[in-house]
């Protein structure tokens, strides 16, 4: 989907908690897997900077892919 100009309702939509308890598999399936990656770039890079950004990224990534599942994908 191209990105356009947002409108109020989709805003409010991104902004809004979304409760499906049917969603909270593909919700852990995504947890599990980045704390897997979480866990690997802690054991297996050096402590640095770089290491640090990656953990946060993959945070990042967790949020993204969760709100995706939230949003069923509308943005």
């Amino acid at each position: 989907m191209p990105f356009t100009k947002l409108t109020d309702e989709q805003i409010e939509d991104m902004f809004t908690y979304h409760n499906d308890a049917a969603k909270i598999p593909a919700y852990a399936a995504i947890n599990e897997a980045a704390k897997a990656l979480a866990r690997a770039i802690r054991d297996n890079c050096p402590l640095s900077a770089d290491a640090s950004a990656a953990i946060r990224l993959v945070r990042d990534a967790r949020m993204t892919a969760n709100a995706a599942i939230a949003l069923d994908g509308r943005y």
